[in-house]
């Protein structure tokens, strides 16, 4: 075989193996993954090019003016959805754009989570010190992702949201512009990021309560751990030689309250008031609702998913 057809060959062979790399997860959520190997870099991008075009559905939209609805709210947001059945059930304002505060960190927690250091080793400099919530990071400690991830979900830490960019390739922007990107990926046209907390001050931030739902369910669907960490109510890590002690404890998103949540994220600053992204596994039903912009958030979202539950039938929980 001449030269020119042994290069040919080769060519082909490896555009083949590059193309059956891209595999569906599964028929129904049409999700194409293009793993990448290892040795290109140090992280590992098992996911990092994931496509997921869900949408959901437009089944059963009731929104804030109906009449079968007795909810009031303060939000200026809301959208509470069953991942089981497909359909809306609960709609206010959903696609208007709104800041969102540390509601950011889902996505910085996805960004994070598909682009793993494989060495899971975290750098904490004292660049990273920003903002009043805070896992308590002192300059020169190292820490995995998985404990950055309860530093950044349970007190909400701008400090691990911090370190979490800044050991990204590239670093802080590079981070950042691969969260436009996620969006973007994932079919979102209304939401921009400028840093990885959630903090004011960094440019225009915002989203909206369908784009958080998208965002939210990507999450919870794909990364187990994920799940495990926003459904932890406190979270010991233990002093190790690169690092102090920690106690973690998350009070805010309904976890201990309302029987069935698996809790998520909450946000607050001044511009975005009060806003919170809460998942329910309850009676065979899995829910995410989205309040956005809200004065009491907990008591808003509780009345929702009372709300929800009674109107597929199904008497909701006790709860404080």
């Amino acid at each position: 075989m001449g030269l020119k057809k042994v290069l040919l060959v080769s060519v082909f062979l490896s555009l083949t193996v590059v193309s059956s790399g891209y595999i569906y997860e599964s028929s129904k959520d049409k999700t194409l993954r293009s793993p990448l190997p290892f040795f290109l870099n140090i992280f590992d991008n098992s996911q990092v090019s994931t496509v997921d075009l869900w949408r959901p559905s437009q089944k059963n939209v009731l929104s804030y003016t109906s009449s079968d609805s007795n909810v009031e709210l303060s939000a200026q947001a809301a959208l509470i959805y069953d991942l089981t059945d497909e359909e809306r059930l609960y709609e206010k304002n959903s696609k208007e754009r709104l800041p969102i505060a540390s509601l950011s960190k889902i996505m910085t927690a996805v960004i994070a989570l598909e682009n793993k250091r494989q060495d899971d080793r975290y750098y904490v400099s004292k660049s990273n010190l920003v903002g009043e919530n805070s896992m308590g990071l002192t300059p020169g400690e190292v820490l995995t992702l998985e404990e950055l991830l309860y530093g950044l979900i349970l007190p909400s830490g701008n400090d691990a949201a911090e370190v979490l960019a800044s050991n990204y390739p590239g670093g802080r922007a590079e981070f950042v512009k691969a969260m436009n990107d996620k969006a973007s990926s994932l079919g979102l046209e209304n939401t921009n990021f400028t840093n990885p907390s959630g903090l004011e001050g960094d440019g225009k931030q915002y989203s909206t309560a369908y784009d958080l739902l998208v965002i939210t369910r990507y999450a919870i669907k794909n990364f187990p751990l994920f799940r495990e960490v926003v459904a932890t109510v406190e979270k010991e890590i233990p002093y190790s030689e690169d690092h102090k002690y920690f106690y973690l404890y998350n009070e805010t998103n309904l976890l201990t309250s309302y029987p069935g949540i698996r809790g998520v994220k909450t946000g607050y600053t001044p511009e975005a008031g009060l806003c919170l992204v809460t998942y329910l596994d309850y009676e065979g039903h899995e829910i995410i609702g989205v309040l956005l912009g809200s004065q009491n958030r907990r008591q808003e979202m509780k009345d929702l998913l009372d709300y929800s539950l009674r109107l597929q039938g199904i008497t909701p929980p006790p709860h404080q």
